[in-house]
């Protein structure tokens, strides 16, 4: 094979999962260079960085439009170097925004495109379905029903199950037990998230304190930056009892009895690792209204959506209250009436999205598959 293969993620999660796919892709194919845009754990793995995405991961069509100017100029950078370098195969993961652009140029191009974790078009977009099956020559799918929404369009589709699996099977600590009095918040990796959603949750806290008191309330901050905010918003609201710890949030999915955490990869964490979850979100009241009209799903969590049923019981917008979270996670505490229920769906929505453990080395096959017949 002739050439490099490059692979961009511009959020947190694709930035922890291009990691794993480019050292398995150094395994099987030590000679070929890796490139592409992604954050520190891409760059740790052995990928020459063109583009650090630590600064891209906004979302909402508002935020987007924010850093426009910034997307735009990255898009070309990366558009003229990869014409002028021609790589062997490109792989895209999730953020379509920008990754199904850049398929188009590719495409035009004549340089091959692997998609690793599908935009969510079953969610907000089947209309573009043919569009992505014309622009990529191979579609790689983390959940199983993923292929049935390509069917009949003539795209490869291959499922290779979930990498967290593997991910977090990597850092489970052996001998850790859960405290059952403890009770995990996870607000969210993005500061819009942090505004949106911790004064609700500090509500909870204060509702659940009130009946529970036992209860111990732990804040899960993926970086300092995160910790900052929060800490800020605690002390505003006179709150001085949650303890903020930084950058181990596996560990307390690992020791905490049960969770409250903003919608996102870190849901499909907890349940790898059996950790009871409510699960909340927010975005800007603009971004919901035009989401309303575009996502037609029964459920906003991917747990719940793998599963085929309600296992972590889920709040939107104007939902997000202490009233209505409070009696939610009371019921899935150790010993609530939710609680046997919850951990049997999410020991069953883990089983289907394939428990062997070997996605990355399955997605890394395949896309050197695609990359030798360039």
């Amino acid at each position: 094979m002739n050439g490099s293969i490059w692979i961009l993620a511009g959020e947190a999660s694709g930035d922890t999962y291009g990691a794993r796919l480019a050292e398995e892709l150094r395994r099987q194919a030590p000679a070929v260079p890796l490139r592409g845009m992604g954050g520190a754990a891409m760059r740790a793995a052995g990928v020459e960085l063109l583009v650090d995405s630590s600064k891209l991961g906004v979302i909402g069509l508002v935020e987007v439009l924010r850093h426009l100017r910034t997307f735009l100029r990255i898009f070309k950078e990366l558009v003229t170097r990869a014409a002028a370098e021609r790589p062997a195969a490109v792989v895209l993961i999730d953020y379509p925004g920008f990754n199904l652009r850049f398929a188009r140029q590719m495409k035009e191009l004549g340089i091959p495109v692997v998609y690793y974790v599908s935009p969510q078009v079953w969610a907000w977009g089947r209309g573009r379905i043919p569009e992505i099956a014309r622009l990529v020559r191979r579609m790689l799918v983390l959940f199983p029903f993923e292929v049935e929404v390509y069917r009949g369009t003539g795209l490869d589709v291959r499922f290779v199950g979930h990498p967290l699996i593997e991910i977090m099977d990597a850092r489970r600590e052996a001998g850790l037990v859960r405290e059952p009095d403890t009770v995990l918040l996870l607000p969210g990796s993005r500061y819009g998230e942090i505004a949106r959603l911790l004064t609700p949750m500090l509500e909870t806290v204060r509702w659940l304190r009130a009946r529970r008191p036992e209860l111990r309330f732990v804040l899960a901050a993926p970086n300092e930056g995160i910790a900052a905010r929060c800490r800020t918003r605690l002390a505003a609201a006179g709150e001085t009892t949650v303890m903020i710890d930084v950058g181990r949030t596996q560990h307390w999915m690992q020791r905490a009895g049960t969770g409250l955490a903003a919608s996102g990869t870190v849901t499909v964490e907890a349940a790898i690792l059996g950790l009871p979850l409510v699960v909340v979100y927010r975005v800007n009241p603009v971004t919901y209204r035009l989401g309303r009209w575009l996502v037609k799903i029964p459920f906003f969590t991917m747990v719940n959506l793998v599963a085929g049923k309600r296992v972590y019981e889920e709040f939107l917008q104007g939902e997000v209250q202490a009233a209505r979270l409070g009696p939610a996670l009371a019921a899935i505490l150790p010993g609530g009436p939710r609680r046997v229920e919850v951990t049997a769906g999410m020991i069953e929505a883990v089983s289907a999205l394939g428990g062997g453990g070997q996605a990355s080395a399955e997605a890394a096959r395949l896309i050197l598959e695609v990359a030798g017949g360039a």
